[in-house]
């Protein structure tokens, strides 16, 4: 199959309209072509594409910020000499500078198909200023490795930040080019907007279920080393909310959860009791592992491995979003008084709850702390919320 940088590089007829026009490139390191060229480096080499400015989302054109909450700086690019500005520095909207170094900005990055991974916010807030400043946006669309299942609850009325751009639920199913049509309809943009389409890509298909097998994976975030954290993530990204590890200091970041004084052991079993229903379509293994950084740095730590891959994996079951709130629910039921829920600034949101503004509401976090709450009780509120994505016909091109 063919990724829409591909298709751009290999259809002279595609890339005709930008002729004579000054182009900009957002991108991260998994911006890559399928025989691994930087699509910087890949744009550059065509005569007809003159490069004016990149610019990188969270973590970095180079994505060498391996936290949350690390900016990075603007520099001038060493090889092509162009600006390359910083979504995720000084600023998280383009400013009108930034907006005025191009005519078309070409958005060439790796999604993981979950609301709270920023790339997806940084996406609304550049059609919003092209439709300030008149430019055009195209996306050169990528598989959304998690597949079309939808999953979680949806971002409630006044709760939008820079980890949730509009009422969508936690996994959308959507690719990123499928969601910029969704937001210029939602939010009523007026803009010169272009999707660079896949050339067969198979959603459905087994074994990839949306990421193609014979693509290499390239870490789009520091923290996302394979396409198993990429089907877990829509779950376990919901532990940066918490005092838990999520991983981040070990090889396997954002596919487990742990900490120094818990029974994984217990764990496991209570999820099982509780909620045995969710658990279909993945493993949950006992595991001990030691971050070398972050929460828990240099302790021992008692976790649960998800395992969303191999015979374990049933893509259409697998609900990892309601796999990890069972995780907090059978923790809070064995340890009544455990201080889950970390209290900081979260995306430099104040005076919220960090598990809240993953969330996009309190729900999950009022479903967990209620003793007398059932799966049932979720499962009400989720559906609910899943049904109307569905309904309300988000944008498909595949």
């Amino acid at each position: 199959m063919l990724f829409g940088i591909d298709r751009l590089l290999a259809e002279p007829d595609l890339r005709a309209p930008l002729k004579g026009r000054r182009v900009a490139l957002l991108a991260h390191p998994a911006s890559v072509t399928a025989d691994l060229r930087h699509s910087l480096d890949a744009l550059a080499a065509l005569d007809e594409i003159t490069l004016s400015a990149a610019f990188g989302p969270q973590h970095g054109l180079r994505g060498d910020k391996q936290d949350n909450m690390v900016e990075s700086p603007d520099f001038t690019d060493p090889v092509h000499g162009i600006p390359v500005f910083s979504l995720y520095g000084e600023v998280r909207r383009p400013t009108g500078q930034m907006m005025g170094t191009f005519d078309v900005v070409l958005i060439d990055l790796q999604d993981l198909g979950c609301r709270i991974y920023t790339f997806v916010t940084t996406l609304l807030y550049i059609l919003e200023a092209a439709a300030q400043h008149g430019k055009s946006v195209w996306v050169l669309d990528r598989p959304n490795p998690a597949g079309r299942p939808v999953e979680g609850l949806t971002l409630r009325e006044g709760w939008e930040s820079f980890v949730g751009a509009g009422p969508m639920p936690m996994r959308h199913g959507l690719t990123l080019g499928e969601m910029g049509h969704w937001f210029i309809k939602h939010y009523r943009l007026d803009v010169d907007y272009r999707v660079i389409e896949m050339q067969g890509w198979q959603p459905y298909a087994a074994p990839g279920f949306g990421w193609p097998t014979d693509r290499l994976w390239v870490n789009p975030s520091p923290n996302a080393p394979n396409v198993n954290m990429a089907r877990a993530y829509a779950g376990t990204v919901m532990l940066e909310g918490t005092t838990l590890s999520e991983g981040r200091g070990t090889t396997r970041p954002l596919e487990l959860f742990g900490a120094p004084d818990i029974n994984a052991r217990d764990v496991i079993a209570k999820m099982h009791e509780i909620a045995p229903e969710w658990l279909t379509g993945c493993a949950l293994r006992e595991i001990w592992f030691e971050p070398t950084f972050h929460k828990h740095v240099g302790q021992l730590c008692h976790g649960v491995h998800i395992h969303a891959e191999g015979r374990f994996y049933d893509h259409q079951a697998f609900r990892p979003w309601r796999v990890q709130a069972l995780g907090f629910k059978a923790i809070r039921a064995l340890y009544p008084d455990y201080p889950l829920w970390r209290d900081f600034p979260y995306e430099y949101e104040l005076g919220k709850l960090a598990i809240d503004v993953i969330n996009g509401g309190p729900l999950l976090r009022e479903w967990v702390d209620d003793a007398a709450a059932t799966p049932g009780d979720l499962d009400a509120l989720t559906r609910a919320d899943e049904a109307a994505w569905e309904a309300a016909g988000a944008p498909r091109l595949y």
